[in-house]
């Protein structure tokens, strides 16, 4: 008989999930309360980051922060009504900031996103969605040489991981690329990367091509995930209670209420990341660009320049901040003084963080129940790898690579 799985979130990870399920042979049912391509599979900076693999705890950063924090130029910003209920979180996360567990984690990390682009491509074989990816450089804009100096811990690690920059001083920046302003005096611009040009419709594509597979979407908040039963996990969802052989959980920052449920309690947290779309702009890069003063990366896309970064902890349930946005114009404004446009447009959203910056793939204990979610800033760079590992062990597949790193059950429980 045909197995048949139940997918949690129509972001990149969940998507990709329920297409590598279908092209294993199962019947896959994908569940979203608000639909395909929403939250962060919609505004992030459509960066597929082969080199991502550093994460925010280097060495240093627990001295750095509270300087970060009083600064408004920093890309670092608290809702210190928060703070209470994140100070258990923070305090794990930062334990991690330290060369051993850096250079661990980045191993880790490197395993999921380093074959990035190809990994969009083969997701993509044959369907409609392929149109939205895009191969380029991805470049590091600094104000300085002296500013690349002070990254060297970073890209060492990435020199190790097979990453080289290119580096562009002087007048040969605006030979590169025009756009850069005078502020910008050196760009360390690395091969092999891509982006997408609409993330949300890409996902939105993809969630059609799985329809067009012979998937069923269904949009509908999700519960609760019984697994009592001994026969199959169930889910419980505002349409009623769908019975599935296996279920993958790829809600992203809230899939922690879910966990729970399963007895699991994930020291997961949101970062609240912010963008700004410069809608049918000129003058801005050719190529996906990480500004390193503001520490967010400017992309050209179809509706026009998206800005995209920050790193906001305050919650699920609070709005958005004004402060991130000022910062990002300000930045905006000296990376790139000869831009112009027709409208800005504004946006904040949630990437699930959890205290060691690594996503959860696995099987919860044998419930049937299988993690893809927890991918902090590399979602869309690692989703359709994920969805292929997941669907791997589902459908008895399983590739050689090792997943005790991402192990649901690192946490305890």
């Amino acid at each position: 008989m045909t197995k048949h799985a139940i997918v949690i979130g129509a972001g990149i990870v969940g998507v990709s999930s329920a297409i590598w399920l279908r092209r294993f042979g199962l019947d896959v049912t994908l569940i979203d309360r608000d639909g395909p391509g929403q939250a962060a599979s919609f505004g992030n900076a459509g960066l597929l980051a082969a080199c991502a693999m550093v994460p925010v705890t280097t060495p240093g950063l627990i001295t750095k922060a509270p300087k970060m924090l009083l600064d408004p130029d920093s890309p670092l910003f608290l809702r210190w009504s928060y703070l209470p209920k994140l100070a258990p979180w923070l305090f794990r996360y930062l334990k991690h900031a330290n060369d051993r567990d850096t250079r661990r984690i980045a191993a880790d990390l490197t395993d999921i996103t380093v074959d990035t682009v190809d990994q969009h491509y083969t997701l993509t074989e044959g369907l409609e969605a392929r149109q939205y990816l895009r191969k380029s450089d991805y470049v590091f804009a600094y104000e300085a040489r002296a500013e690349f100096e002070k990254d060297r811990y970073s890209w060492e690690l990435r020199r190790e991981h097979g990453f080289v920059p290119t580096l562009i001083e002087g007048p040969e920046v605006q030979e590169f690329d025009p756009c850069f302003g005078p502020k910008i005096k050196c760009l360390a611009v690395v091969k092999d990367h891509g982006f997408v040009t609409d993330p949300g419709s890409y996902v939105a594509a993809l969630a059609r091509d799985f329809e067009a597979m012979g998937g069923r979407i269904l949009q509908a908040s999700v519960e609760d995930i019984d697994t009592q039963v001994q026969q199959a996990p169930r889910v419980v969802t505002s349409n009623g209670v769908l019975e599935a052989d296996s279920v993958v959980l790829a809600s992203g920052a809230w899939s922690k209420s879910l966990m729970k449920r399963l007895g699991l309690n994930i020291p997961l947290e949101t970062e609240r990341g912010y963008h700004i779309v410069m809608r049918n702009a000129a003058g801005g890069p050719k190529a996906p660009s990480m500004i390193s003063s503001g520490k967010f990366v400017a992309t050209p896309m179809q509706m026009g320049l998206r800005c995209a970064g920050i790193v906001e902890l305050g919650g699920l349930v609070a709005g958005p901040s004004e402060a991130p946005f000022a910062m990002l114009r300000r930045k905006i404004a000296d990376a790139f003084p000869n831009l112009a446009f027709d409208r800005e447009e504004t946006w904040m959203g949630h990437r699930p963080a959890t205290t060691d910056s690594l996503p959860l793939i696995g099987q919860v204990r044998q419930t049937g129940v299988y993690t893809a979610f927890g991918h902090q800033h590399v979602g869309l760079t690692a989703g359709p790898k994920t969805g292929r590992l997941v669907a791997g062990l589902i459908a008895d597949q399983p590739s050689n690579q090792n997943l005790m790193p991402f192990s649901p059950h690192r946490f305890g429980g």
